[in-house]
Order: C-alpha cells, then sequence, then structure tokens
C-alpha cells in the first residue's frame, strides 16, 4: 500500500510536470495506515498503535481537508 501511494503519486507529478499529491495518495495511505494499525493490535504494542492511530487520523483528516474544499466549504 505505501508503495502504491507513492507511485500514484510520481505519475501523477510526472504527468503534470510538477510536484502533486493526488487524492488515491490519501487513500494508499490510509489502507497502509489500516493494515499496520491492525497488526500493532494483533500484536497488542501500545507504542506501535499510538503511533499507527495518529497516521490514520492525519491521513483521514487530509481526505476531509480535500472533500471541504471540493465541496465548497471552508
Amino acid at each position: 500500500m505505501f508503495t502504491g501511494r507513492f507511485l500514484v503519486q510520481w505519475l501523477a507529478s510526472e504527468r503534470v510536470h510538477k510536484s502533486v499529491v493526488p487524492v488515491a495518495f490519501w487513500w494508499f495511505s490510509i489502507g497502509g495506515g489500516m493494515m499496520l494499525l491492525l497488526y500493532s493490535i494483533w500484536r497488542k504494542d501500545p507504542v506501535f498503535i499510538l503511533g499507527q492511530s495518529l497516521g490514520v487520523f492525519i491521513y483521514a483528516r487530509n481526505l476531509w481537508l480535500i472533500r471541504q474544499e471540493n465541496s465548497g466549504r471552508r
């Protein structure tokens, strides 16, 4: 998932010849973060759980901000 997000970002940037972060990047980030979060819960590792929870929250927040921007709200 994390490799996929970088491929998506790279291809999108190459297409427009400037650095861009497409929405798919954040979806891949959430997918990878959720997989690691589930693994950390299975391992019962509180530090790993906290770290992955924060990452998933940030990825979701970015998607929420993009959604608000696209709907004209701010």
